[in-house]
């Protein structure tokens, strides 16, 4: 798996299963694979990928591919299906896919703001960022109400079963950094169904909204520090660097107090420039803090300014992630035990696998 999503899959097949994204905010152009009962995404539209030595066969009519590495199978693999509530749409025509979509194989996610000021200049935001890209391309509206999020969550969880959900946004200009709006968002969710929720957003000026978000209904939190070196953050994502280090430290700190040990986590995307012992060094602070890192390999999304940086190496995935599953074990903070959010699903980085060699 860490192979996988660090080298990509080509598909004999590309309409194989659900859709694939193609641009938009957080980790893209992904498409779901499940292999021995564990569904991650896998990297499919990147240069790499097109590239890369694994193939998935054409699936047969339930669904099953093979996984072939050249000419040797691999392993049996299958795509999660379309969900259900994919083909349904508001009363005022906007269709469901607009409003949230399905990650992994029981994750509802949505972008309640696909805009950012960070996004405004080339000059200030994340170089790895495709928020506008989606949101450009028609494939989703610029800002979900509550009511819409509230109704398209009942309905994943009624026709797809799917079991908890991501409130992410774009960074809008106050000072609470969107964490405004993912209260009002997670309050019509939970007064509709019953669905455990993380919420996503960079620290809020005030402390306070912590406990505001918890009232709210969110169950976990993450405030994504993406890059751990200074130097780092400030050539990657040089608007968002401009919240230093400690904020985020302090945040952290704050967030445990409220959401508790374990239940508030962080993205780290490994491959942007931070060596092994920056990551490692940094997850051990957050370890002690009670935050969960959350260690992905970058993939480089087209129309970016890093669409033709290189993916992390499998090598260097695995000195991360091997000594970071034992930390992560050894601090007591599994991601089997977050309630809701991307460090649940896991299908983006292999780091669960690897608390489990730790046990």
């Amino acid at each position: 798996m860490t192979e996988l999503q660090s080298i990509g899959l080509r598909l004999e097949d590309p309409r194989a299963g659900a859709a694939s994204r193609r641009g938009g905010a957080g980790p893209s152009d992904h498409k779901a694979v499940t292999i021995d009962g564990v569904t991650i995404m896998v990297p499919v539209h990147t240069s790499t990928a097109w590239h890369s030595p694994y193939v998935a066969a054409t699936p047969d009519a339930h669904g099953r591919s093979t996984l072939m590495r050249g000419a040797i199978p691999i392993a049996s693999v299958s795509f999660p299906r379309t969900p259900r509530f994919y083909a349904m749409q508001t009363l005022d025509g906007v269709p469901y896919s607009h409003i949230a979509t399905l990650h992994g194989a029981d994750v509802l996610a949505t972008t309640v703001l696909q805009d950012c000021i960070r996004y405004q200049s080339r000059r200030k935001t994340c170089q790895f960022c495709a928020i506008g890209q989606s949101l450009a391309a028609g494939r989703t509206i610029a800002r979900k109400t509550p009511e819409q999020l509230a109704e398209v969550a009942r309905a994943a969880v009624l026709l797809d079963g799917v079991r908890h959900m991501v409130l992410t946004t774009g960074t809008p200009p106050t000072p609470d950094r969107g964490a405004a709006l993912l209260c009002d968002s997670a309050f019509a969710i939970r007064a509709a169904v019953d669905l455990p929720i993380q919420g996503q957003c960079e620290p809020p000026d005030d402390d306070r909204w912590f406990a505001r978000l918890r009232a709210a209904g969110i169950d976990s939190l993450g405030m994504h520090l993406e890059a751990v070196t200074p130097s780092v953050r400030a050539r990657i994502m040089p608007g968002k660097a401009t919240v230093p280090l400690s904020r985020y430290l302090d945040a952290f700190a704050a967030a445990v107090g409220v959401f508790g040990r374990g239940q508030v986590s962080t993205y780290i995307l490994a491959g942007l420039g931070d060596t092994a012992e920056s990551i490692l060094s940094m997850s051990q602070r957050l370890l002690e803090i009670g935050v969960y890192p959350f260690v992905v390999p970058f993939v480089p999304i087209s129309g970016t300014p890093l669409e033709d940086h290189p993916a992390p190496s499998p090598d260097f995935m695995r000195a991360v992630l091997a000594p970071l599953g034992r930390m992560v074990a050894a601090a007591g903070l599994r991601s089997a035990d977050i309630k809701a959010g991307c460090g649940k699903c896991g299908a983006c980085s292999s780091l669960s696998a690897y608390e489990g060699d730790a046990a």
